[in-house]
């Protein structure tokens, strides 16, 4: 049966540990959280821990077996599912009396929820037999929230058999692909986020667990994460052409999230929020053409009408406010709350030496850097185990890390097979190769620079989840790298699950920091800051690097405009400060315009 979260937020994926069992923490009170199934191994190591916790016979699925990968996927997953199950059956078979989690559902609910009206109905209730009749009207209205499953389309490394010859349809992606499909979850999504897969997107036309069963219903959704309105029509239109219809797409800010940030030119969230918000119908519509012929020709019934599609948003979010003026002005579906979860052990997977770290963390802590081998620059907290470790290294002339896992796998300037940037294989070749290329100094400073910076994300994004629940995974590499995105120093405080609802629902405050900027304020200056640091490292601009600067800064007033017309009768916060910083962030681009720009440009 189709059943829809009762909650207007989800969780998004963060990192590989950090949500890596988050649906069985929250999804019994009806939230929707998503988990990456990238990284086989942590999950075999998790498989083998929830087996245990769930008194279950725990059977090791090894690299020797045929198709281990997507196996160990789909049981994981199966898992997973079971122990939702089997805690919603004890959440409904609880009392409705203080302190227990069957209440604890009821007050998280957001208070303009129709099932909470009802919930406050029996609060007051004083007829026994109409509260034993509200009971079991809401019992039955309880469900879970969806397990929702991420595929990093960019990480697709082609595997290889014993014989060493390329295994069809064996590529990390897709193997990743397979293992959901054929999975047990019902009422689940799965999301693609990094850009278009080609190959992968094909893969999907093998796998009827995507198909319609009647009209908005399937068994497993599709979400595309998106940064702008172009990039949905693009990627929905293909899969529709395949028959496959696209449920939703979750919008993401291009610097002001957790993990890899892939900038738009200049484009700021408010314009691509209102041209989603026009032109949503017209998306709807574009899809549904090119979606029915595709499902009659492959003799699959037809639908009257187009699927329903939810334009959902994630990046930043930092106050009920601002969660609310997503919604109610640009009509957003749902909203994604992520770094904030970081600092909630109930809902999230952070060892205890990290989540201090997040806990203290200031504005500079958080920087953009070149972290990751997959070369898309990183939201990354510095001070962590792996960036102690990494220099280290450095420090000690043997730079790089072992290359265990081969999941970013991706350089051949120097090998046959690729090999990742971050190990130190890699770095060894590469700088003796910059040794002998009389570079200049400051060149070479920056391109040995580059080299160092990167790590190794496979095992530092996963290791929090071994640390915490004290699994072995990788033996002697314990070190940790977090990817929050630079929402998390307004945040300082661990809060429970029921906190942070309340928080993003606007019943209570977990921020302790009250001179914050206002989301959008806060990504205008990301990009005035990216823009500066473009142009900096940028030794000699050719016309097309000015053509592009210019349109990035005439991107970004226009953004500034539409704020100035758009938000201020709906703007809840401080709206003098929120005009002044945008009076500000003005004065910067017209000063970088008038800086670095010649009048006139030859092309």
């Amino acid at each position: 049966m189709q059943t829809t979260s009762p909650h207007t937020f989800h969780i998004p994926v963060m990192g590989i540990a950090y949500t890596i069992d988050t649906p069985i923490k929250v999804a019994c009170f009806g939230i929707n959280a998503a988990i990456s199934v990238i990284e086989d191994n942590i999950l075999e190591v998790m498989r083998k821990y929830y087996y245990q916790q769930n008194n279950e016979t725990y059977v090791a699925i090894t690299v020797k077996e045929l198709d281990y990968r997507a196996r160990r996927i789909t049981d994981y997953l199966n898992l997973m599912q079971r122990i939702v199950n089997s805690k919603m059956e004890k959440l409904k078979a609880s009392a409705f009396e203080t302190g227990s989690d069957l209440i604890k559902y009821f007050e998280m609910l957001p208070d303009t929820s129709a099932l909470k009206e009802k919930y406050h109905e029996l609060l007051f209730a004083s007829n026994p037999e109409k509260k034993t009749l509200l009971e079991n009207f809401l019992l039955k209205l309880v469900v879970p929230g969806a397990i929702e499953v991420n595929i990093m389309t960019k990480v697709d490394k082609d595997n290889l058999d014993k014989n060493k010859d390329l295994i069809e349809n064996g590529s990390d992606a897709l193997t990743a692909l397979k293992g959901y499909a054929k999975s047990e979850l019902t009422n689940s999504s799965l999301i693609f986020s990094a850009g278009m897969n080609p190959r992968l997107y094909n893969y999907m036309e093998n796998f009827s667990a995507f198909d319609a069963y009647q009209w908005g219903c399937f068994q497993k959704k599709v979400i595309i994460k998106v940064s702008d309105y172009r990039s949905a029509l693009i990627q929905g239109k293909y899969l529709a052409k395949k028959g496959i219809w696209v449920s939703e797409f979750r919008i993401e800010s291009g610097l002001n999230c957790g993990g890899h940030v892939f900038a738009t030119q200049g484009l700021l969230m408010g314009p691509i929020l209102q041209e989603f918000k026009e032109k949503k119908q017209e998306l709807q519509d574009s899809l549904f053409e090119l979606y029915n012929p595709a499902i009659i020709a492959k003799g699959k019934p037809s639908f009257s009408q187009a699927h329903p599609i939810k334009i959902t948003f994630q990046g930043g979010i930092g106050t009920s406010e601002e969660d609310s003026l997503l919604r109610e002005f640009y009509k957003v579906d749902g909203t994604g709350w992520g770094t904030p979860f970081l600092l909630c052990p109930e809902a999230t997977t952070v060892d205890e030496n990290t989540l201090e770290l997040l806990r203290q963390s200031k504005e500079n802590d958080v920087v953009r850097s070149k972290a990751s081998p997959l070369g898309v620059q990183f939201n990354y907290l510095k001070g962590t185990t792996a960036e102690k470790e990494r220099l280290d290294r450095i420090a000690k002339d043997k730079p790089g890390s072992p290359c265990t896992e081969k999941l970013l796998v991706s350089n051949t300037e120097f090998t046959k097979e690729p090999i990742c940037t971050a190990s130190s294989k890699y770095q060894k070749l590469k700088l003796q190769q910059l040794d002998t290329l009389n570079l200049p100094i400051k060149e070479l400073e920056q391109q040995r620079e580059d080299v160092l910076s990167k790590e190794c994300l496979c095992i530092g994004l996963s290791n929090a989840a071994a640390i915490n629940y004290d699994v072995p995974f990788i033996k002697k590499l314990p070190a940790v790298t977090i990817c929050p995105g630079p929402n998390i120093v307004n945040f300082s405080k661990i809060t429970s699950l029921r906190e942070m609802t309340d928080h993003i629902y606007g019943r209570k405050n977990a921020m302790l920091e009250n001179d914050r900027p206002a989301m959008f304020v806060a990504e205008l200056r990301l990009y005035i800051d990216f823009l500066k640091k473009e142009i900096e490292q940028t030794n000699q601009p050719s016309p097309r690097d000015i053509k592009n600067w210019e349109n990035f800064c005439k991107n970004l007033l226009e953004g500034i405009e539409h704020y100035r017309q758009s938000l201020p009768a709906y703007l809840l916060l401080n709206i003098i400060q929120f005009k002044k910083d945008l009076l500000q962030a003005e004065s910067e681009i017209f000063s970088l315009q008038k800086t670095n720009f010649p009048l006139e440009i030859s092309i």
